[in-house]
């Protein structure tokens, strides 16, 4: 015979583990039915949103910004660099993914990689008419190191509480029809 304390238990820690989820709605929101077409290799992250450690970088012009001031935003954080010709060939489709999305409720953060190759980026920006993306640098690959990315290009999907919902190794078109549908559903989360 089971004992009552233990049947309480484990009802209880079912019902906390189904208000966690409720709780994620971005991750609800983003499941395997969207990941096909450019975003199948998406990996959503294991059964809840993982918590990400607040994470530092800097724009254009040298200012420092963190994962927190996108707080209430969702977020694509696209590593990337001027020469991984995959990140290269990826980088219109995000200019017009952002575009497409709008900046509201969402963002796209294609943080930068290069060392030595830096000032190639303002140029590449020019080059490419990327008008919507705004340039971010990871100095010292920190932010790469911190969140274990290995791959370029590598996006992380950012629920609006800072906790990754997945991620994407390797080169996406963004602006496909699944790819917008799959942002859509994380910001109606």
């Amino acid at each position: 015979m089971t004992h009552p304390a233990s049947y309480f238990l484990s009802r209880r820690s079912l019902f906390i583990g189904a208000l966690s989820v409720l709780a994620t709605p971005a991750f609800a929101n983003v499941g395997p039915d969207l990941l096909k077409g450019t975003v199948a290799k998406f990996e959503l992250a294991k059964d809840t949103p993982k918590a990400l450690p607040e994470i530092a970088f800097d724009d254009a012009d040298g200012k420092a910004l963190k994962l927190g001031d996108y707080k209430g935003k969702v977020v694509l954080l696209n590593f990337w660099a001027t020469w991984c010709a995959p990140c290269v060939k990826e980088m219109p489709s995000l200019d017009r993914l952002q575009a497409a999305m709008g900046k509201d409720k969402f963002v796209v953060v294609p943080l930068s990689l290069d060392g030595p190759s830096k000032p190639k980026v303002v140029p590449f920006y020019k080059d490419k008419n990327l008008t919507n993306l705004g340039i971010y640098y990871d100095k010292g690959r920190k932010v790469q190191q911190a969140l274990d990315v290995a791959v370029l290009p590598t996006s992380i999907l950012i629920d609006g509480e800072g906790r990754e919902i997945g991620r994407l190794q390797g080169e996406a078109d963004w602006d496909k029809p699944e790819a917008v549908a799959m942002m859509k559903a994380a910001v109606a989360g």
